[in-house]
């Protein structure tokens, strides 16, 4: 029994009973949790990731399901004011209690918090969720637009998702399965309402010119009644309370917090991540958030090429490195804190500082921006709408209105988040179907409506926050094509991928910052064993293709193979080379867009991780492996480095060197000429300081320096410890006659499970991989070893207790072509 004047909340996850709505199918389903990952734990569909099983699952998106779970209150319980606390219901879902209606809700992205006080009764009480077919809501309200709104077929093989409000690769990508999954993604609960509840919490700061910040707390409280509310307000320790007078409905109340010396949060490998707590509690409810105190901003000031793009992070310009977040899975359920932090933990181990939030998936949970506070990732944050056209239907607006307002507030004081961007490539996407073509300026006027709703909505959640309309965008009100424009704005360079063209072609382009470009490689082999049996090992056979979204994917991967080098003598050597040439590519770009800042001043590689096993542009496989890719990244993306950029004409050699740091350094370098047979002779040597935050030449090679049947390697040192090596070939890998490299792995186990692998070579091994059948980091991989040379790597399991010796595999770009 409780007291009115008790704030009570009953959580309401755990077990409910499902089923759909003919009760064909009865079972029970963990909430928080999707449909999909219930049925296939009841053992009513098979695991829709393992071989084709993708097109025997469809079928349960297209039915309505039915959610119940009973709870029980005493009769002394019912007095008060109740109401339900819902939030990520995916997504058209009618909710009733006691067989009476609660509400209607068509927004996965939106929080419900209906009143229900008068539909509970002593005893056992029934809540009721039935969610409807996101297909046959889609298309039922499609039909009602008062004109067609296409959405990407290439990307969506199930229709009309551009109609929902609801994660948008659901119904598929070019990265994703495509099975369209519901459920409940956060806890429900049913709460009291004492004196006042907390709708929203925000912060801002102003930081003084005599030194020190003001935090301004905003706090929206709702109250049935009239009446006086105690607030507290605790920064760290430091408790603040105070009474006020309460409206019927919402207000909003302001204190000021002032910090005389404030530790300032910085981006990874730019300084420490200095975080607060701020606690609001009102009428018993409470609401945490994690703050860091920091200055941004968005320099777009002109210059001589157009405009700058570049973050300010506390008075500091900040060089972004960085790739693209998609869902850490395709189906809610299997997604954990514990993989995504994983994830994110690989990006700054990468030397990443920034991530970009893709449009097409979710706005994350708390948790997941709070360890992005923690690693010191900033977040690009866009507004869910990718790669479609959308309706401009007043009811729709009104809905992404209520969206944009909550997400801002929940979000904005993470200071993480520094830049809220309203979708990707919506503006490219009006070039993209028949009907926009046929009468651009309808469908113009129809985004921009949109366009102008996210923004408004934005700037009256968190009117200081940064604003960007569109990825890629030269600037607001301009609908121009952003992705092959560089001199303004952010870019999305897709044209080495799209468009089969070299990897030089990346050096044609000068971007301010690049948001997006990407190369495919396969899922490594392991994961690949995880949905396909031996029988399936061929490029071209139908479960691998099935794993395969892009459409001409393959057939890409294996021109460019024909481009660069010699054809691999099988399906390992394949999945190998593949990561290989990714890896190539997206360094190809990195290296020579970073030599160009301060005109350059971010690469946002396309993608980090991966939502199902699949080829894709991924330098994650599913499951948080590290990619061959993902080694190199870990090289390339170092904050201080030396690259070889070749000249326009082939003539010349330019060792760029790169500093992201906020001190000058002085760079050692060495070159040397290495032999088909791994032997190698010094060619020159080289020193030179590169100012902080910016990059530099530090010598140019003559490209006559470099014989036929020789590469350039090099090795460097910086003053601040940092290293690093690396080789450039003039023309192609085919035209090398490689001599038998003589790899070979000693494995000697070490201590906590772990494995030290000393891998040596008796000729030139370039590009060695080593693979374990057992999940697991190594501390280096993709690397180089020439004639005699040794290198021990150490492989640490990520589960040391399961007692079995890992077995090991060795890959090199000579072995895996079959010379010798």
């Amino acid at each position: 029994m409780t007291k009115p004047s008790e704030f009570v909340s009953i959580d309401l996850s755990g077990s409910w009973e499902l089923a759909d709505a003919d009760a064909s199918h009865s079972l029970t389903m963990t909430v928080p949790g999707d449909v999909h990952s219930a049925l296939q734990a009841a053992a009513l569909i098979p695991d829709p990731y393992a071989g084709r099983n993708e097109r025997d699952v469809q079928w349960v998106a297209e039915r309505d399901w039915v959610l119940e779970r009973s709870f029980t209150l005493s009769p002394e319980d019912l007095s008060g004011s109740w109401y339900l606390d819902l939030a990520g219901i995916d997504t058209v879902a009618e909710v009733t209690l006691n067989d009476d209606p609660v509400i209607h809700t068509d927004n996965s992205f939106r929080r419900y918090r209906p009143l229900v006080g008068p539909l509970l009764q002593a005893g056992e009480n029934r809540l009721r969720i039935v969610i409807r077919s996101s297909v046959r809501e889609g298309a039922a309200r499609q039909a009602r637009q008062p004109f067609p709104i296409p959405y990407s077929t290439a990307n969506s093989p199930i229709p009309n998702g551009n109609m929902l409000r609801k994660v948008q690769c659901h119904f598929g990508w070019d990265w994703n399965i495509a099975i369209a999954p519901l459920g409940i993604y956060e806890p429900p609960a049913l709460r009291r309402l004492v004196a006042a509840r907390i709708e929203h919490l925000t912060t801002r700061q102003i930081w003084r010119e005599e030194g020190g910040v003001d935090l301004v707390v905003s706090v929206t409280l709702f109250a049935e009644a009239a009446g006086p509310v105690a607030l507290e307000f605790d920064l760290d320790g430091e408790p603040h309370a105070l009474e006020r007078q309460l409206a019927p409905g919402e207000t909003t109340i302001e204190h000021k917090i002032s910090v005389d010396e404030p530790e300032l949060w910085w981006p990874a490998g730019h300084g420490a991540q200095a975080l607060s707590q701020l606690t609001v509690s009102a009428g018993g409810d409470q609401v945490t958030r994690q703050i860091g105190f920091r200055t941004v901003e968005l320099i777009t000031d002109p210059d001589e090429a157009g405009s700058r793009f570049a973050f300010r992070i506390n008075g500091q310009e900040i060089f972004c490195r960085g790739a693209n977040w998609i869902p850490a899975d395709a189906l809610f359920s299997r997604v954990s804190p514990q993989g995504v932090e994983d994830l994110l933990t690989s990006a700054v181990d990468a030397h990443m500082n920034m991530i970009r939030i893709w449009g097409g998936g979710f706005y994350e949970p708390d948790w997941f921006y709070d360890l992005c506070d923690r690693l010191g990732l900033l977040v690009w944050q866009d507004f869910m709408f990718a790669c479609n056209l959308y309706p401009s239907t007043e009811d729709f607006l009104e809905n992404v209105a209520e969206e944009v307002g909550y997400q801002v507030r929940r979000l904005s004081s993470h200071p993480s988040i520094v830049l809220w961007c309203g979708d990707n490539e919506l503006v490219g996407a009006l070039t993209w179907f028949e009907e926009s073509r046929n009468n651009r300026d309808r469908y113009l006027v129809s985004y921009d409506r949109l366009n102008r709703t996210i923004e408004v909505a934005l700037r009256k959640a968190g009117p200081d926050l940064i604003w960007w309309p569109s990825s890629p965008a030269v600037g607001p009100l301009d609908f121009g094509d952003a992705w092959h424009a560089d001199g303004a704005g952010d870019m999305h360079y897709w044209s080495v991928w799209h468009e089969n063209k070299s990897f030089h072609n990346y050096r044609s382009v000068r971007p301010r910052f690049c948001s997006e470009f990407g190369f495919q490689s396969y899922t490594s082999m392991p994961v690949i064993a995880e949905f396909a049996e031996a029988k399936d090992l061929n490029i071209a056979a139908p479960v691998m293709e099935s794993h395969q979204k892009n459409a001409g994917g393959n057939e890409r991967i294996a021109g460019t193979m024909f481009r660069y080098f010699r054809f691999p003598k099988d399906f390992a050597s394949f999945v190998y080379l593949s990561q290989i040439q990714q890896g190539l590519a997206i360094r190809t770009a990195v290296d020579y867009w970073r030599s160009l800042k301060p005109h350059c001043m971010g690469t946002l590689y396309w993608q980090l991780n991966d939502t199902w096993p699949v080829a894709s542009w991924s330098s994650l496989d599913y499951g948080g492996h590290w990619k061959a890719m993902h080694y190199m990244v870990r090289r390339f993306f170092q904050p201080v480095a030396v690259a070889a950029i070749p000249s326009e004409d082939g003539r010349s050699i330019a060792m760029s060197m790169v500093n992201d740091t906020n001190e000058a350094v002085t760079v050692r370098l060495e070159t040397f000429l290495v032999a088909l047979d791994g032997t190698k002779q010094p060619l020159t040597a080289a020193a030179g300081t590169c100012s902080p935050d910016r990059a530099a030449t530090l010598v140019t090679l003559p490209a006559s320096d470099i014989p036929d049947d020789t590469l350039l390697f090099w090795r460097f040192e910086a003053s601040n410890g940092m290293e690093g090596e690396g080789h450039h070939v003039t023309g192609t890998y085919k035209a090398l006659a490689l001599q038998p490299s003589g790899v070979d792995l000693h494995a000697v186990a070490a201590d906590a499970g772990a494995y030290d692998l000393t891998i040596s070579a008796r000729g030139l091994a370039l590009f060695v991989m080593v693979e374990a059948d057992l999940s697991g980091r190594f501390s280096d991989n993709a690397f180089d070893l020439l004639a005699g040379e040794r290198r021990t790597v150490r492989f640490t399991p990520d589960d040391a207790s399961s007692g079995r010796a890992p077995r090991f595999t060795l890959h090199d770009l000579e072995s895996c072509q079959g010379i010798g």
